[in-house]
């Protein structure tokens, strides 16, 4: 009995931590609520652990539409309609997205159990995109439409009213006025946040053609994120905007219409000269100014690394920060020994890996942290 309720409180934690991940705030009392409510259930059926997630987990009705696509990812089924499935229907929701609390045989079906589809996930989270199966890139495009990147915040010169902060002179003598000359009160002001530029340069070239898709479907989560703030650029032979393709709302389409725009996809790789039109044409008149430039490449260069070490260290200048993202980084053993790496190391200032979706999750806090 301890196993069956140990395996359905980390199935509710997982399905949890997607949900934060998706943007809903399933905060801890939340959670304790929903494991209270699974309790009183029987936890085999889908509609009842859909409901029962549904009405503790979400706190306003922007969370309703993530709730339903963080259901779907996470335990691989539909979200169940308001009405009782069919007998058919209900047989084929149970296949998909089981919830079972402990090992042996439910009458009229295989087991399976909820821990196994979350271990499941927890696995692909983790697997390089570049070894999945059809199957599992589906299954991971659903996940990657719950990304929610961060901003990363800087201070501004406009100034807003706070409860901390530095003294507002001028402020507290004008309340010092109408209070007959007294300083009764000291009135502070501090500098505004407001979002800080994010630039994504993403290699298409030939050799980063497995993890290409993967790298745009980040992008866009970025776009979709901060609109305003984040510009996606593609790199192999020439360099190419694709940021207003990667504003469409849905993933696929995004995609299809970056593909259509990058007339370079799988060929050669020449980043010091594309990385020098960028700074010549964007990223010198403001585009990478105290922005963060995120390099994603694994370092194969055509030209010279003479040229792109030049061009890394005219970047560093300009950028609040570089990061370069390697998917070859996150495998053993693994030593950033091509010329273009060791051209472009010494410039940057974090280099991570890129090959799974828990990589990218990482990138997400890499950038909001830097």
């Amino acid at each position: 009995m301890v196993g069956e309720q140990r395996d359905v409180v980390t199935t509710v934690l997982g399905f949890a931590r997607t949900l934060r991940h998706a943007g809903v705030d399933a905060s801890p009392d939340r959670v304790e609520a929903m494991l209270a409510a699974v309790a009183h259930l029987d936890v085999l059926d889908p509609t009842a652990v859909y409901w029962s997630g549904r009405l503790t987990l979400c706190a306003s009705p922007d969370d309703l539409e993530r709730y339903d696509a963080g259901f779907a990812a996470y335990f691989g089924g539909e979200a169940p309609r308001a009405r009782r499935p069919s007998g058919a229907e209900e047989q084929r929701v149970a296949q998909s997205a089981p919830l079972q609390t402990g090992e042996g045989s439910q009458e009229g079906g295989e087991p399976t159990e909820l821990a196994t589809q979350a271990s499941g996930e927890e696995v692909l989270r983790h697997r390089d995109v570049a070894e999945l199966t059809v199957a599992e890139r589906d299954q991971l495009r659903r996940l990657f439409a719950l990304l929610v990147p961060a901003s990363p915040m800087r201070a501004s010169r406009r100034r807003s009213p706070s409860a901390h902060g530095a003294i507002h002179r001028a402020r507290t003598v004008r309340r010092a006025l109408r209070d007959g000359g007294e300083i009764t009160r000291l009135v502070h002001h501090r500098a505004r946040p407001r979002p800080r530029r994010v630039v994504l340069l993403i290699d298409v070239s030939g050799s980063m053609s497995p993890y290409a898709d993967a790298l745009l479907r980040f992008g866009h989560a970025a776009v979709r994120a901060r609109p305003a703030s984040t510009e996606v650029f593609t790199i192999g032979t020439r360099l190419t905007r694709v940021t207003r393709e990667l504003r469409l709302r849905d993933p696929d389409k995004a995609l299809a219409a970056s593909g259509s725009a990058i007339p370079d996809w799988s060929g050669g790789t020449r980043i010091g000269e594309v990385l020098k039109a960028f700074l010549d044409r964007w990223g010198q008149r403001g585009t990478a100014r105290g922005a963060i430039v995120v390099v994603c490449s694994d370092g194969w260069e055509r030209g010279g690394p003479e040229l792109l070490g030049e061009q890394m260290a005219r970047l560093a200048r300009l950028a609040h920060a570089v990061v370069w993202v390697n998917p070859h980084k996150g495998r053993a053993g693994y030593e950033p020994l091509t010329g273009g790496m060791v051209a472009a190391l010494p410039s940057v200032d974090c280099f991570v890996a890129g090959h799974s979706l828990a990589a990218f999750e990482e990138l997400a806090g890499v950038i909001t942290r830097a």
